[in-house]
């Protein structure tokens, strides 16, 4: 198995032993980032051409990269950004294959190191798709993270079709799935949450 045979979340959370929690708003209490002129005016350009075409590759190369980059910008490019990178984990688990896109608190581009956000290009504009293969990157991101000595308590994820967004907590084995979806139009909510796993980790290791 791969991630990419991890059809649904049910499957997931069945062989990968996890609990799921279901929330409402959960990251609702995250302050919201504005966008800079220069995302606004790539995605002006961009984002009516990626609908029109409606590919997953225009989606992800024309909404959800420039996305990414705005958010690598955002922290002086200390962030690592790997698209379609082979993350190999754990075969006995199925935690192997390519990401959609791996965001470490690293500006190292040699190497994925310690991973803190993954996220998944949704197939056919379905979210739900998207879950369980998300949902496996992130536990193999906490493998990964613990065996680097990177104690992270929390993984983030999320999965998008570049106008729609949805964003999962993974907390040891427990799954927090917020049940709140998030449109383009929020793109100042989207920026706050794709943040906040840094700002956590970059404050904590400042203090």
């Amino acid at each position: 198995m791969s991630y990419s045979d991890f059809k649904t979340i049910d499957q997931a959370v069945a062989i990968l032993e996890l609990t799921v929690e279901d929330i409402s708003h959960l990251f609702s209490h995250i302050a919201p980032i504005e966008a800079s002129q220069r995302l606004k005016e790539t995605l002006d350009e961009t984002l009516d051409l990626a609908v029109s075409i409606s590919t997953e590759k225009a989606r992800s190369e024309l909404i959800i990269t420039p996305i990414l980059l705005e958010l690598r910008r955002r922290f002086n490019n200390k962030i690592g950004y790997f698209s379609g990178n082979t993350f190999n984990v754990d075969e006995s688990k199925g935690l192997t294959g390519a990401c959609d896109f791996l965001l470490s608190a690293s500006k190292n581009q040699s190497l994925v190191t310690a991973p803190v956000l993954t996220l998944v290009k949704a197939k056919d504009n379905d979210i739900r798709i998207g879950l369980g293969q998300c949902v496996t990157q992130m536990v193999a991101a906490q493998i990964f993270n613990a065996r680097n000595g990177l104690e992270q308590p929390v993984v983030y994820g999320a999965v998008s079709t570049g106008t729609n967004w949805k964003f999962i907590m993974l907390e040891n084995q427990i799954v927090k799935i917020d049940l709140t979806e998030y449109f383009i139009t929020q793109l100042n909510q989207i920026l706050g949450i794709l943040a906040e796993p840094f700002r956590i980790y970059f404050e904590g290791a400042i203090a």
